[in-house]
């Protein structure tokens, strides 16, 4: 009997989760054994973060557990440190902080990317990134707990700075968080007696000309007016400057505090493919043929975010496949089946896939999209962007849940309650006996 070949998937994203399942179903026993190494023992369905912050999802509902759904594979919990195709071996640092080598004959590379941060005096100190679901769960226990302290101060200058948010970026993450916070604390508002509506000011800084490219010029117009109508201002070809102990400086001119800055000025690959020998494009991309292969490797493959692949659906040789959830998924199709093709020695596929289009909520009942060239506003544009991403959501346990937290949402209303103590749950304890609190570390955009 032939010896299993051993496939290292590094990054149990999209890309790396759904390669990893359709491997454990389309290879028989003993063909394989495929370890999929990862931070985090989940996926995150990045699409739901806003509706997970916003309390229309339940978070734990926005993720798949990776033991749970690859029984067919070794989930390693772990950050990979370099990766060394010479010598065929990924080095990784383990949960329990200890150093291994996983060696591979099948090397799968979809990391993802982290925000892409520039040098913002008072960024990592100040900014909240929106990548992950503990972002999200730390982000709407931040802002509801924002309307409790401006309840309670009698210092106007304090409470402005309580109730004042600040976006910057304008694609989609920023959109739409931004839309589903907003809604939310509005929503809370009428639980405050002391806080109306009208006084949350929401802030869009957009260094672009327009927000939300993707869906067009003319969509990307309309989802401005919305927000407006919403009594968000959106400040475009507008760059942060400075945001020093939350106060803001903008480049044209204006100056605030705030005790929210949410960052989502784009991606970048992960960092971690500067410590590996696979070639990398001059954006840290690792650069792929058309077939998910590596250029110049064999038996290395990448896709997703971290990837630069051709774009074989449009004219220009030059062009590349956008970073969205709509490729990673197909994507991982395509390279599942070539790493099959490499196993057995036969042909690879090439990834064509035409842009479908984008949909995008702007709050509760809100939308806009863009599909195949049909324009949507409204509801329908929200309906749409529902039933998408549910139906692209791994698992039926998972899609299940949603839907019911969508209904409980729907019936009884959202849950607006600011749960402080999960960013420093031992300080009660502490305060009673004595004792000293040494801070959760928060996520910031660094």
């Amino acid at each position: 009997m032939a010896q299993a070949q051993r496939i290292v998937i590094v990054g149990g994203g999209t890309v790396g989760m759904n390669t990893a399942l359709r491997l454990q179903k389309k290879l028989r026993r003993g063909r394989a054994d495929i370890t999929v190494i990862d931070p985090q023992s989940h996926m995150t369905y990045q699409p739901f973060l806003p509706e997970a912050s916003a309390g229309s999802i339940e978070p734990r509902h926005v993720v798949v557990p990776l033991h749970k759904v690859l029984r067919g594979c070794t989930v390693l919990t772990g950050r990979v440190t370099s990766i060394s195709d010479a010598q065929k071996v990924v080095s990784v640092e383990t949960a329990a902080g200890e150093s291994v080598s996983v060696p591979y004959d099948v090397l799968v590379v979809s990391p993802g990317s982290v925000a892409r941060t520039l040098p913002v005096p008072g960024l990592p100190e100040q900014g909240i990134a929106f990548k992950t679901v503990g972002e999200a769960i730390y982000l709407r226990n931040h802002v509801l707990s924002r309307l409790d302290a401006a309840s309670t101060t009698t210092d106007e200058d304090e409470r402005r700075r309580l109730l004042t948010f600040v976006v910057v970026g304008g694609g989609y993450a920023g959109v739409e968080a931004l839309a589903e916070l907003a809604d939310m604390a509005r929503y809370a508002t009428r639980y405050h007696q002391r806080i109306e509506a009208e006084d949350l000011r929401w802030v869009l800084v957009e260094a672009m000309d327009r927000i939300m490219p993707e869906v067009g010029p003319k969509m990307g117009v309309y989802t401005v007016g919305r927000l407006l109508d919403a009594g968000i201002e959106v400040l475009l070809e507008t760059r942060v400057e400075s945001m020093v102990g939350g106060h803001v400086v903008l480049s044209d001119g204006q100056e605030f505090d705030a005790d929210t800055i949410v960052w989502t000025a784009g991606v970048k690959p992960n960092p971690m493919l500067n410590a590996t020998d696979l070639p990398l494009g001059p954006r840290g991309h690792v650069e792929c043929e058309a077939t998910l292969a590596v250029e110049g490797l064999t038996g290395v493959f990448a896709a997703g975010d971290c990837a630069s692949i051709p774009d074989l659906s449009k004219e220009d040789a030059n062009a590349r496949t956008s970073p969205s959830a709509q490729h990673a998924v197909r994507q991982a199709k395509v390279l599942a089946d070539n790493v099959i093709a490499h196993l057995n020695g036969t042909a690879f596929k090439q990834y064509k896939h035409s842009y479908a289009g984008s949909v995008a909520s702007l709050g509760l009942y809100k939308g806009v999209a863009q599909v195949y060239g049909i324009k949507l506003k409204g509801f329908p544009a929200w309906f749409m962007h529902r039933t998408y991403h549910v139906s692209r959501m791994p698992t039926w346990n998972r899609r299940v849940r949603i839907l019911m937290d969508w209904t409980t949402a729907f019936l009884m209303g959202r849950e607006v309650v600011a749960l402080g103590e999960i960013h420093e749950p031992k300080a009660e304890f502490a305060r009673i006996s004595g004792g000293t609190v040494t801070p959760l570390p928060q996520k910031t955009a660094s």
